[in-house]
């Protein structure tokens, strides 16, 4: 793979995963069953792509492993479950400013399991965090289906800070695609007695979304990502994702005219800006 083949790839999943809310809102059925879906294609993709690639399924998995890949397999599944109960409320803007607020809760994980004092740069983060998420509150009534909504974003925002964290203290030398082929078949696995029979009365139309979800937001988005690392520093492909929400707004304005107001526009970019410099911090000198 070429420089430029890669960097056009690593825009094409963030703009997958950018579509995760859309496709999550056109899907009428409830968040598990979304979910369960989401994770059954997923799977089925993951598989294949490693199939195709070479890639180990099993090897490297033993019993103490597997646990760890399984307690960060739900805590994805209910980071997947909140977020898609955010879009269903409050739409697909705010659910996904809400959730970019992650890289603030990793500051704080890390600090707490790595024992790593955030520096500046990164305190500076949760601050721009902080005062986007309050730009981005409609009000401050609990009552307010927005706000509701935001404080659900950002619930699905900490749950996939705590799964980063949790990769990184349990992944060890296992491939991504491994990593997040055992983590979607611990959620398919978890939610299939919950919501089998929601996704089986599924109309073909949400199957439709609900296998672009997990095929392309998952799979197609995951294999490119790990493709890309072949050539490109994980510093600079991680930079893509700021895009992330980006493209989730754009398209909820766009499909289901979810207009953002000034307040959310600034929010937003405050919330961008600080996953830009997170994403930059390792380029600093020591």
């Amino acid at each position: 793979m070429t420089h430029g083949r890669a960097l056009l790839s690593m825009h094409v999943a963030a703009l997958m995963f950018g579509l995760t809310g859309i496709f999550g809102k056109l899907t009428q059925a409830g968040p598990q069953a979304i979910v369960l879906g989401r994770a059954l294609f997923a799977v089925l993709a993951l598989l294949l792509f490693a199939r195709l690639l070479r890639l180990p399924i099993v090897r490297g998995i033993n019993p103490r492993r597997f646990l760890q890949l399984a307690l960060c397999g739900v805590l994805l599944g209910i980071h997947w479950l909140t977020f898609f109960h955010a879009v269903k409320i409050a739409g697909v803007g705010i659910a996904t400013l809400g959730f970019a607020s992650f890289p603030a809760f990793v500051v704080i994980l890390e600090a707490i399991f790595w024992r790593e004092h955030p520096s500046r740069l990164e305190l500076f983060k949760v601050a721009l965090v902080c005062c986007g998420l309050i730009l981005v509150t409609p009000s401050f009534t609990l009552g307010d289906q927005a706000t509701t909504g935001l404080l659900w974003a950002v619930l699905s925002g900490f749950c996939f800070a705590a799964v980063s964290v949790g990769n990184r203290l349990t992944a060890g030398k296992l491939h991504a695609v491994q990593v997040a082929g055992w983590q979607n078949l611990v959620i398919l696995l978890c939610l299939l007695p919950l919501a089998s029979v929601e996704l089986i009365s599924m109309p073909a139309l949400d199957w439709l979304w609900v296998a672009l979800l997990g095929l392309l937001c998952t799979g197609l988005a995951h294999g490119l990502f790990v493709a890309s690392l072949s050539v490109l520093k994980a510093r600079v492909a991680s930079l893509f994702f700021a895009l992330e929400p980006v493209y989730g707004i754009l398209f909820a304005w766009m499909l289901f005219a979810e207009q953002p107001t000034l307040r959310m526009l600034l929010g937003g970019v405050l919330i961008i800006s600080a996953l830009i410099l997170g994403r930059r911090a390792p380029e600093q000198p020591a």
